[in-house]
């Protein structure tokens, strides 16, 4: 299945709690100027232990609000991928952890952090989403089945374990999940770009409205 058709699919099935209506992918036209976030969630949206993919210096964010175990998050990440491969330098994008599958999604980040601690953050998320049908909520997976996942991806599984437990990722845990009560996120994937939130939702408006930014960025 191609990545729309993914998409859609993912549309159909209603997963994390999308409206129908908020989907509209071809939509033509113009996004609308979206106003930035009030000041007082500023420090709610962007943590500076937050996971960052692209320059920490790029003049675009990206920040999305993501569970590693949601269905729309693994399909849009290629697109998020691909919009951070056409700018370049100017574009990077803050992970902010919305663990809204239970369990499955806190082990998963649990294993992100204990990755990121180990320097192969990337590949293990490449990992977990690409095999999220397996590991994910919807089904029963067997126990410690992530861990083997992203040991593929070059893990130390052993030492993971401990990790998992830190101090430190409990700290971002519990962190995350008060800053997605504060900024009041709904679903998964949810995109803000310098501050300002992807509305109406879909791969246009998020294409179209990164691009605006950055245009302003380099004017």
């Amino acid at each position: 299945m191609n990545r729309r058709g993914l998409i859609l699919s993912v549309l159909a099935l209603g997963v994390a709690g999308f409206a129908g209506a908020t989907w509209f992918a071809n939509r033509p036209g113009p996004v609308a100027e979206a106003e930035p976030v009030a000041p007082e969630l500023a420090d709610a949206m962007n943590r500076p232990y937050s996971p960052i993919l692209g320059p920490a210096d790029a003049p675009v964010t990206i920040v999305e609000f993501f569970d590693p175990a949601c269905e729309a998050c693994r399909a849009f990440h290629p697109i998020v991928k691909d919009i951070m491969a056409e700018h370049g330098d100017a574009v990077r994008v803050v992970i902010r952890y919305t663990p809204f599958h239970g369990a499955a999604s806190e082990e998963a980040i649990r294993v992100l952090e204990a990755a990121r601690m180990q320097d192969v953050y990337v590949p293990v998320l490449e990992a977990v989403l690409r095999e999220q049908p397996k590991w994910a909520s919807h089904g029963a997976p067997e126990p410690g089945l992530i861990l083997q996942i992203a040991a593929t991806a070059g893990l130390d599984a052993e030492a993971a374990r401990t990790q998992m437990l830190a101090p430190d990722v409990v700290a971002i845990l519990n962190q995350d999940r008060a800053d997605v009560e504060t900024v009041g996120i709904r679903q998964t994937p949810t995109f803000f770009v310098n501050g300002k939130p992807l509305d109406p939702f879909g791969e246009a408006e998020l294409w179209r409205l990164v691009a605006a930014e950055v245009a302003a960025a380099q004017s």
